[in-house]
């Protein structure tokens, strides 16, 4: 099994991670294993999944899928019992599960007057069903996990949860109302538990990655024929390394932030992996 960067020893751990069939949750469940936690890797449909709790257990660690709706509170529940059967009780949450919705997003940056009668899909057209169906993924899921696996937390020392914000929570983008919002609200609530359970041995933080290119967003960030859209070359243009982000390239902040030697005094914190996106002012 390969290293992790930080050598960061979770043997003994349980880990939980929810969304873990997308590209970045997967590669946080690899990460956490090559670290010596046993994995539990959650998601809505458990095939791409599987494969990756198999790749893990072929390197030679712990790994097991679960079928998970992260909106399903039953279902959070009753998975949360099963870890706790299979693996034992969980040391490490991350909820990794959420993303955006075409219907919550509008065609142009700028609205013009010409658009409320045009075939546009303007602020004004903004589809209520996509916009609550953004910020129930975001929000709703990513707390209703953590009500069924923070249960197993409170009162064990060196407990952690990681949320994912993104740099929407910082710097709203345009076209995504709501999942910029839904974002700004994960860093808020982050914020919110780490204070709420400072006293029982629970640490809360969240990681804010900038523009990574995944399924989700491929087709905001590439044409058909592969080439850049006009908003990938604004992405680069205030970008100041200039490149998208690599899913190893949160490796780092995740085993830093789970290390209780290294961040034990750490919670609340939300910590930017954006190449220098959020400090670049464009001149």
């Amino acid at each position: 099994m390969e290293k992790n960067v930080l050598n960061t020893d979770l043997t003994g751990k349980v880990a939980v991670v929810t969304g873990a069939g997308g590209v970045l949750c997967s590669r946080f469940a690899i990460i956490l294993a090559r670290a010596g936690a046993k994995v539990a890797l959650l998601n809505r449909s458990i095939d791409r999944t599987q494969q990756y709790a198999e790749q893990i257990v072929a390197e030679g660690g712990i790994a097991k899928a679960y079928q998970c709706n992260v909106l399903d509170r039953d279902q959070c529940y009753a998975v949360a019992d099963e870890v706790l059967k299979d693996l034992g009780p969980c040391d490490i949450l991350v909820n990794g599960a959420g993303g955006n919705n075409a219907k919550a997003q509008t065609d142009k940056e700028y609205f013009q007057m010409d658009d409320l009668d045009a075939d546009t899909k303007s602020f004004f057209d903004l589809d209520m069903a996509g916009v609550e169906a953004v910020f129930s993924l975001n929000y709703l899921g990513t707390l209703i996990p953590t009500q069924a696996f923070a249960r197993q937390m409170v009162g064990r020392e060196g407990c952690n949860i990681i949320n994912i914000s993104s740099m929407n929570a910082y710097r709203p983008l345009t076209k995504i109302p709501a999942y910029s919002g839904a974002k700004a609200a994960i860093s808020n609530f982050t914020q919110w538990m780490a204070v709420h359970f400072s006293r029982v041995g629970i640490r809360v933080n969240a990681i804010a990655p900038g523009f990574f290119a995944t399924k989700q967003n491929q087709a905001l960030l590439f044409n058909e024929d592969g080439s850049p859209t006009e908003r990938t070359k604004k992405i680069m243009a205030a970008t100041p390394m200039g490149r998208f982000g690599e899913s190893n390239d949160l490796d780092g902040a995740l085993l830093f932030l789970v290390n209780n030697d290294a961040a034990g005094y750490v919670t609340g914190t939300i910590i930017p992996v954006d190449g220098g996106f959020l400090s670049y002012s464009g001149v």
